[in-house]
């Protein structure tokens, strides 16, 4: 049984989408990320960067348990457990494990400052909001080159799309128009019609809160001083 400890964010749902895709049973804890749960000992015995997701597979690869925290390693490891989404062959997995990469160091990050500063931020600084907003066309146009190339980032359907995807989902909130990039409209709109990718999509989904609703705790948990507190 692999244990998930996450929220619905989009490294979140990396992981769900993947847990619903390969088949093995999961269970789902919710750790609030504006409630300050990420910042419990107990999390933090598992995921020491104060970041979700993080799972526990009581059957690791000697048997025993093991756990892991970051989205990208815990992609490759149940890639490697179930024996799917990542290709067999050495040339294969490299050039899915390259557009993984280009995720974890381009994608989350600058999608994600694009998405702070847009909508997150109290304070609109024009240089970052313009900054991360090109940033965030330039990362959809390298998007939409690649798709214009394969139906998929590592040729066939593996854990890059999974990894992306989520993080496309907010294409409006990046200042970006997927009509502007008709690659990755086609990839986005056939990635989201899989029926995994729907339910790994749902997991907590109902636990999220809008921007508005986001009180003084919510935002220090998530943005402000409670992030930099010694633990």
């Amino acid at each position: 049984m692999i244990e998930v400890y996450s929220w619905p964010t989009p490294n979140g749902h990396k992981v769900h989408i993947m847990l619903e895709e390969c088949g093995l049973k999961y269970k789902v804890h919710a750790v609030d990320i504006g409630a300050g749960d990420q910042f419990k000992p107990e999390f933090l015995a598992i995921s020491p960067n104060n970041k979700i997701p993080a799972i526990v597979d009581s059957d690791g690869p000697d048997g025993k348990p093991i756990s892991l925290f970051e989205s990208g390693a815990i992609l490759v490891y149940l890639a490697g457990k179930s024996g799917r989404f990542l290709p067999a062959d050495v040339r294969g997995k490299y050039v899915a494990l390259q557009w993984l990469m280009f995720q974890m160091g381009g994608v989350g990050p600058m999608l994600g400052q694009a998405h702070h500063f847009r909508i997150y931020a109290t304070e609109k600084i024009e240089y970052a909001i313009n900054r991360y907003s090109n940033e965030a066309r330039r990362l959809y146009g390298v998007m939409d080159k690649r798709l214009g190339e394969v139906p998929y980032f590592a040729g066939d359907y593996g854990i890059a799309d999974m990894a992306i995807y989520p993080w496309t989902r907010s294409h409006a909130n990046h200042g970006v128009d997927l009509a502007d990039y008709p690659n990755v409209k086609r990839w986005y709109e056939a990635i989201g019609a899989r029926p995994a990718v729907q339910r790994g999509m749902q997991v907590l989904a109902d636990r999220r809160k809008p921007v508005a609703q986001l009180d003084d705790k919510a935002r220090q948990n998530l943005f402000g001083a409670a992030q930099y507190e010694k633990r």
